[in-house]
C-alpha cells in the first residue's frame, strides 16, 4: 500500500481514525500485540492497547502494560554517563583500565575509551552468541555477569576505525557508572531517570519474580508458526545493553523529562553526549528515535514527528511488529495538515 505522500493532508481526527483501523487490522491478523501512545507537544492524544500480555489467561494487554523495552535501555546508559560526565567524574576520552583495572583483555581496557564504548566504535562484540545461548539464562542477574561473555575475547577491530553495533560495550559502560557512582547500577538508573521523571512503572525486573501487569513476550516458532514464551532466550535481568521494562505513560514522562533538560544542567550536554556539535544557544533537545527488539519484543520511542507529536509503540511479538505499526504512524503524522 502507498506511503501518504507529503502533498495529501489530512486532519489529526482523520489521522488518529487511520491508525487505530490500521493496528486493529493488525491484531486481527496476529502481526500485533501491544500498547500504543500518540501525544502532541507532550499531552497524550491517542492511547490504546491491543492483543494479550499473557495468552494462557487471556488477559489483555492494557495502556498500563509493562514491555521489555530491548535495546531502549541503552538511551538511559547514555544519560547517565552525560550526568557523571557533567559533574566531572568521567572524561569521554578515558580509558576502560582507569575504572576497570581487572577488564579481562588489557588491549581493548588500555586502548578503549568512554566514547568508543557510547558510538559503538570500541571493537567489542555482543554478548549474544553461542555462549550465551548454552549458559542457563538464570545467571546473569547483573552487569558483571554478562562480563565473562565477551570481555576476554579480542577486539573485532581496531578501537575508532568504524562501527559496530555492540551490546558488550554497553555492558561495560554500566560497570563504569556503578564503579563511579559507588552504587548498583539498576539503584543509579532508578533514582538518577525513572524517579525525576516519575516513571514509576519502569525497572529492570528479574523474569522469576512476578510483577504485576508485566507482558509475557510470545516469538513465532519458525517451523510450526505457533506461538512460544520467550523465556529461554533472555536472560533473568536486564542489563546496561537492555531488556528492562516499562510502559507507554513511563516513556512519554521520559522523552517530556529529556526534551525540558531534566537530566542535564547544561544544556548543551545531550549533545556532546551524542557526539553531535554542541548546541549552545537554546536548552531544546533534539529529537529522539529509538528502537529495541529481540524474540518477542519490539518497542520503540519517536519524537519531533510532524508538527510536534511523538510516538511511542510497545509489543510482544516479534520484530517487526513495533517498527510496522511506527512507520505506519509517522506516515500518517506528518500528513496532518
Amino acid at each position: 500500500e502507498p506511503e501518504l505522500s507529503g502533498s495529501v493532508k489530512i486532519s489529526e481526527v482523520a489521522a488518529l481514525q487511520s491508525i487505530a483501523k490500521y493496528l486493529d487490522e493488525q491484531t486481527k491478523k496476529g502481526q500485533f500485540s501491544g500498547s500504543v501512545l500518540i501525544a502532541k507537544k507532550g499531552k497524550p492524544i491517542f492511547k490504546r492497547a491491543y492483543g494479550e500480555a499473557n495468552k494462557e489467561f487471556n488477559m489483555r494487554n492494557s495502556p498500563e502494560t509493562k514491555f521489555n523495552l530491548g535495546s531502549i535501555n541503552k538511551i538511559f546508559t547514555q544519560i547517565a554517563v552525560g550526568q557523571l560526565y557533567e559533574q566531572g567524574r568521567l572524561s569521554f576520552i578515558d580509558p576502560i583500565v582507569k575504572y576497570l583495572p581487572d577488564y579481562p583483555n588489557k588491549t581493548a581496557a588500555e586502548k578503549v575509551t568512554i566514547r568508543q564504548l557510547l558510538d559503538m566504535s570500541s571493537g567489542i562484540g555482543d554478548f549474544f552468541g553461542e555462549k550465551f545461548d548454552n549458559s542457563p539464562k538464570n545467571k546473569f542477574r547483573t552487569n558483571s555477569e554478562f562480563l565473562s561473555l565477551f570481555a576476554g575475547d579480542s577486539l573485532l577491530f581496531e578501537p575508532g576505525s568504524r562501527r559496530q553495533y555492540s551490546n558488550g560495550g554497553y555492558i561495560v559502560l554500566g560497570e563504569i557508572i556503578s564503579i563511579i557512582s559507588g552504587q548498583d547500577y539498576y539503584t543509579y538508573v532508578k533514582k538518577n531517570i525513572f524517579e525525576p521523571a516519575a516513571m514509576n512503572s519502569s525497572d529492570s525486573y528479574e523474569a522469576d519474580i512476578p510483577i504485576s501487569n508485566l507482558a509475557e513476550g510470545y516469538t513465532r516458532d519458525s517451523v510450526t508458526q505457533q506461538w512460544r514464551k520467550n523465556i529461554y532466550t533472555r536472560p533473568a535481568r536486564g542489563s546496561s545493553a537492555g531488556g528492562g521494562y516499562s510502559t507507554v505513560e513511563d516513556l512519554l514522562n521520559f522523552t517530556v523529562a529529556l526534551e525540558n533538560g531534566k537530566y542535564f544542567n547544561k544544556s548543551n550536554t545531550w549533545n556532546i553526549l551524542k557526539g553531535e556539535p554542541a548546541n549552545n544557544d537554546s536548552k531544546k533537545q533534539g529529537g529522539i528515535g529509538i528502537f529495541g527488539g529481540a524474540p518477542g519484543i519490539n518497542s520503540g520511542i519517536e519524537t519531533d514527528i510532524g508538527k510536534g507529536y511523538s510516538a511511542i509503540v510497545m509489543s510482544n511479538y516479534d520484530p517487526p511488529a513495533a517498527r510496522d505499526a511506527m512507520k505506519k504512524i509517522r506516515s500518517l503524522l506528518q500528513s496532518i495538515r
